[in-house]
């Protein structure tokens, strides 16, 4: 690269450039506004492994497409050629708070917004931590577009993963968490290696230390319900297990901010100020307010900050072993329980379901919720057999005797287009039962369907809404629908049923 090179700038240099260059605009919060053009979501068929004699018998093939050496080697010399003379932004960061556990990444930009989109995302060094040579590298030029007759891609826009050279190039398509989840795809491939479960979840810690982990896919809350003004923050969306306790894998949030009010998720609002980044998010002309309402670029519009933005977030990102556990769903069937307590081997079948509605806007083509499952809540960043990663899950459960529970923030009193959106207020007074131990001594019944317990009572909840049955007009209706989930799941665990004991897989919905 011969052009004017640029390390490690502050983010007040970077606003700066991306204004200069016509990236983006300041808005009238101070934030820093931006558009990725048609990809707007990741594009999960874009995504590929290089395919090493040194990963092959490593990686599930299953799940991840292979990509030749000689063909990473040739994009990356096609790359090297499309960014001479240009200007580039580098920034040098980690990911992993725990010091041990950490690695250091260099993040080779195009454009300056996504530089300070990756400044305010990871682990910002104090400059004497600056390694010479990072352990991975992601190079991302935005402007080059793939030939997949020439390249191997499968269209203009990629994402190639090398777990040998430790490099990621990243191409066409300028949606920015792309550089996100490659980084946390590549710490799925590290941590287990070292017997630390990998997680797709936001995490937080009350004052006692009691810590909490919420999993879930884009849109079913993390972000949300785990920014509680009540408890510290530790992250809103990748973390680590290890033997220590819990860490997190970035040094910022990456918050959905569609239909965004300040009276619902202040500490979400007041993040969006200097040195955060909006994606795709309406901007009146005139005033430069931001129109959180507006979806007609996408509906999924995004904040991305640095989580000490946060108020009561805990820096470094570390804490206890985890007291509490909640795996978020957003049922579009509109049958689940709104809370349901489970046991252990419920807890393991439901983290390799990882069910839930895939919502609008999180990726290229999901125009409405589909039904979907997800192993682990983050199959697309799990280079590793989802079992490697249950396996973990279930061996902490067990020693540190961690409370589990499946809640549902999706749809109630019908399916998505009949029932309406579980109250935000319901969910966190849920939440906060579940943390706080209020649902310890209260009785529980076992659905007969869904074969998990259901508690007869919630403080701050009504009780009625609990059994979702209760909540439809037509209760032949939601049996109907009901199977008809119960039997998804069922197909579903086919996938996995046969290599994990019998009273996992005995442990679901009894389709």
């Amino acid at each position: 690269m011969n052009g004017n090179v640029h390390y490690n700038l502050s983010p007040a240099q970077l606003v700066e450039a991306a204004i200069r260059r016509g990236e983006g605009q300041l808005t009238a919060t101070g934030a820093l506004q931006v558009t990725t053009g048609k990809y707007t979501g990741r594009s999960p068929n874009d995504k590929f492994v290089v395919d090493s004699p040194a990963v092959h018998d490593k990686i599930a093939w299953n799940a991840n497409k292979p990509f030749s050496t000689d063909k990473f080697n040739q994009l990356y010399n096609r790359m090297m050629a499309y960014v001479q003379n240009r200007e580039v932004f580098i920034f040098n960061g980690f990911a992993g708070a725990e010091p041990k556990n950490r690695i250091s990444v260099q993040f080779v930009n195009e454009f300056a917004w996504q530089n300070l989109f990756v400044h305010q995302l990871f682990i910002r060094p104090a400059s004497v931590q600056l390694e010479a040579t990072p352990d991975y590298k992601v190079v991302c030029l935005p402007g080059f577009k793939a030939d997949p007759a020439i390249d191997g891609t499968a269209s203009e826009a990629f994402i190639v993963l090398n777990f040998e050279q430790r490099l990621v190039l990243i191409g066409g398509t300028h949606y920015a968490g792309e550089m996100k989840k490659s980084i946390f795809t590549v710490m799925n491939y590290i941590l287990p290696e070292r017997d630390i479960l990998s997680m797709h979840c936001s995490a937080n810690v009350g004052t006692k230390g009691d810590s909490a982990l919420f999993f879930g896919l884009s849109g079913t809350g993390k972000t949300t319900l785990s920014a509680d003004p009540d408890r510290h923050l530790i992250g809103d969306d990748e973390h680590g297990w290890s033997d220590e306790g819990i860490f997190n894998v970035e040094g910022g949030c990456y918050a959905k901010c569609i239909g965004l009010k300040h009276e619902t998720e202040p500490q979400i609002w007041e993040a969006i100020r200097f040195g955060a980044v909006l994606e795709n998010v309406v901007i009146d002309p005139a005033t430069r307010m931001p129109d959180f309402a507006d979806d007609s670029i996408t509906e999924n519009t995004r904040v991305a900050y640095p989580v000490d933005y946060i108020p009561n977030a805990l820096i470094p990102g570390v804490a206890g072993h985890p007291k509490t556990i909640v795996f978020l769903t957003a049922d579009a069937f509109g049958v689940l329980p709104p809370i349901a307590k489970l046991n252990a081997e419920q807890a393991m079948y439901h983290f390799l379901s990882g069910y839930t509605s895939k919502l609008a806007g999180t990726e290229r083509g999901i125009t409405e919720p589909q039904a979907t499952f997800s192993a682990c809540f983050g199959a697309p960043f799990l280079p590793l057999s989802a079992l490697r990663y249950a396996e973990l899950l279930g061996e902490k459960l067990k020693r540190h005797e961690t409370n589990v529970f499946l809640i549902n923030t999706g749809w109630s009193g019908g399916p998505y287009g009949v029932g309406s959106r579980m109250k935000l207020s319901y969910t966190r007074a849920m939440v906060t039962a579940a943390i706080e131990g209020h649902l310890e001594q209260v009785p529980y019944q076992l659905d007969p369907i869904f074969n998990v317990y259901v508690p007869a009572s919630c403080p701050g909840v009504p009780s009625e809404i609990l059994v979702p049955r209760n909540t439809w007009v037509d209760k032949a209706a939601y049996d109907r629908k009901a199977q008809e989930l119960a039997q998804l799941f069922v197909k579903n665990s086919g996938s996995f049923s046969q290599a994990i004991p019998a009273e996992i897989a005995a442990a679901g919905p009894k389709g």
